[in-house]
């Protein structure tokens, strides 16, 4: 097993990737402990769900802090209050600068395949509402280290689903979501065990170390 590693968590919404997350550890399914939740709202109910478990919150509200160094710094604050091991992006909707020594040691998951329907202005269901507008066969969701880019750090893993021409975007948005239930944690859980290499735009998977 690997040594559990500390998670700071950033999310502007419902929390549910939260919710995912907190459960796969539970279930002793993933190597890792939520440190701290960051909201950048302060009626966020992934802020009730940490609360709920006794995870301590910070909120860096978005109306507050609306220059992009001030935002950035606020949230630096907060990370280092704690002994963060990665960053995990789950629905936050600000960008913010990654500070220098998270670089490498910050995730985020985007709702289809990068490069498609990804960057500024593609978030939550508007990439849904894209991907069934376009007359996309399939869609997904890709796990990247963040960078100080919208959906554009190197790819961890992508997972496929198909797009089916009669539906919905609620109904590819569920779809697509039973996937990042999946690549999430297994993101993370590779992490913690030391198994990705970042070689510039590539993600290399080690293999895992065999069992003596």
């Amino acid at each position: 097993m690997a040594k559990p590693i500390n998670l700071a968590v950033l999310l502007s919404g419902g929390g549910t990737t939260l919710e995912n997350i907190l459960q796969r550890i539970e279930a002793g399914r993933l190597d890792a402990r939520v440190v701290v939740v960051i909201s950048s709202r302060a009626d966020a109910y992934g802020l009730v769900r940490a609360k709920n478990r006794n995870i301590p919150t910070a909120v860096v509200s978005s109306r507050k802090y609306r220059d992009f160094d001030a935002m950035s710094a606020a949230v630096a604050g907060e990370l280092n209050k704690k002994p963060v091991d990665l960053i995990v992006m789950a629905g936050f909707m600000c960008l913010v600068r990654i500070p220098e020594k998270f670089i490498g040691r910050a995730m985020n998951i985007h709702p289809a395949l990068i490069p498609a329907f990804c960057g500024k202005g593609y978030y939550g269901h508007r990439v849904h509402e894209a991907v069934v507008a376009y007359g996309a066969k399939i869609s997904g969701c890709t796990v990247h280290f963040a960078d100080n880019e919208y959906d554009h750090g190197p790819v961890i893993l992508q997972k496929a689903v198909p797009v089916f021409s009669d539906d919905t975007p609620d109904e590819l948005a569920a779809r697509v979501f039973e996937q990042e239930c999946e690549a999430y944690p297994e993101a993370i859980q590779l992490f913690a065990e030391g198994r990705l290499k970042i070689e510039g735009r590539r993600v290399r998977i080690l293999p895992a170390p065999e069992v003596s």
